[in-house]
């Protein structure tokens, strides 16, 4: 039971890590292509954080990938392992802007780069980040809830109900 627990734990976290991973930064993209500013602007800057002397943008955007990419699948199991059931796309925005805090506020004063980023659209990839993972948790967990073996008991159930003429 409890390796199956890990199981869905983890499969959750990789679904709603990916899609966040995926989906934070359109935000920032929409706003920098509406005001014609550089969209590699907050990719360059996630290279930086292991390459902090780096200034070409292809190395800083081959860095960037598997940072964002990790950090994206860690807070996603860091989520997935505390958000409450049914409010998953509200803490997940409360998560956001928590990761947010320690990203943009503790961390990222360090960081030259970072501290350089128009930091509302930043905060904003932040909410669309924990948003993205709590519906995406939201509706695995709502799928697990109701999946085979407990469809197979309300189906069973219902056969038992017509055949004697009874509800459950």
């Amino acid at each position: 039971m409890v390796a199956r627990l890990d199981r869905t734990l983890r499969d959750d976290a990789i679904a709603a890590g990916a899609a966040g991973a995926a989906l934070a930064a359109i935000p920032s993209t929409a706003w920098s292509l509406a005001r014609g500013d550089d969209v590699l602007d907050g990719a360059r800057a996630a290279g930086a954080m292991v390459l902090p002397h780096e200034r070409r943008t292809p190395v800083l955007l081959a860095a960037a990938v598997p940072v964002h990419l990790a950090l994206s699948l860690g807070w996603a199991g860091v989520m997935a392992a505390v958000l409450p059931r049914r409010a998953e796309p509200a803490w997940g925005v409360l998560a956001g802007l928590g990761i947010a805090t320690l990203d943009l506020v503790v961390i990222g004063r360090h960081i030259c780069a970072i501290r350089a980023l128009p930091q509302g659209r930043q905060w904003a990839d932040h909410v669309a980040y924990g948003l993205t993972v709590g519906l995406v948790l939201q509706a695995r967990r709502r799928t697990t809830s109701t999946g085979p073996r407990r469809r197979a008991v309300w189906v069973r159930r219902a056969k038992h109900a017509t055949a004697t003429g009874s509800c459950p």
